[in-house]
């Protein structure tokens, strides 16, 4: 297991170092994406102004507050609660995301399914875990909410976060076809058949 320390973007050869348990912290920029963001780029067309490529992405809507524009508020946006969100649901959009915007880290909760790891080993990416219910320390590692783009979608609007010190976050899919979430589910179906078997019940 290692650490590594990221200034955003980042390159292939720095993603396809990392490993399952390796643990990643984030400084510079991260963007903040959820379903319906994805649904208007890669269902109904929409473009996005951001350059996404080398980048990270956050499944998140964050908890935010309109305020006058200024040097700390660029976007005119404070984040009050910046937490994270389920990611299995965003599983069809993991390709496009680094095919199309050439994203290359995901950050979540729950972990994404094969086809996503399909994607990472074949791109060059990896998934990043967070621990549900951690959304107050996540957002005291936003500096600043820099920009905004498909705000009419707020709260899921693209957003532009400036972070110092995001994480240690948990590797948990790689770009080597490793999956901490399919070992978790191997080794539950596993103890179900041994469990079920000891009371004489065929899985």
């Amino acid at each position: 297991m290692a650490h590594y320390e990221f200034t955003m973007p980042v390159t292939e050869a720095e993603v396809r170092a990392l490993r399952v348990n390796d643990t990643v912290t984030l400084q510079g920029t991260l963007y903040g994406i959820r379903d319906a963001t994805q649904i208007s780029l890669f269902d109904r067309g929409r473009t996005t102004r951001f350059d996404l490529r080398g980048h990270a992405v956050i499944h998140t809507a964050p908890n935010v507050k309109r305020v006058e524009r200024s040097a700390a508020f660029p976007a005119g946006y404070a984040p009050l609660c910046v937490g994270t969100t389920t990611s299995d649901r965003m599983e069809r959009f993991t390709e496009p995301l680094m095919q199309r915007c050439g994203v290359r880290l995901i950050i979540g909760k729950g972990g994404l399914r094969e086809g996503s790891l399909a994607a990472f080993g074949g791109l060059g990416g990896a998934y990043l875990a967070i621990i549900g219910g951690t959304a107050a320390l996540e957002t005291t590692w936003i500096e600043a909410i820099e920009d905004v783009d498909l705000d009419d979608l707020n709260p899921e609007s693209l957003w532009k976060f400036r972070v110092k010190g995001f994480g240690p976050l948990l590797v948990g899919m790689d770009s080597h076809g490793a999956s901490l979430y399919a070992d978790v589910r191997r080794h539950a179906l596993e103890r179900r058949a041994a469990a079920l078997g000891s009371l004489g019940v065929k899985s």
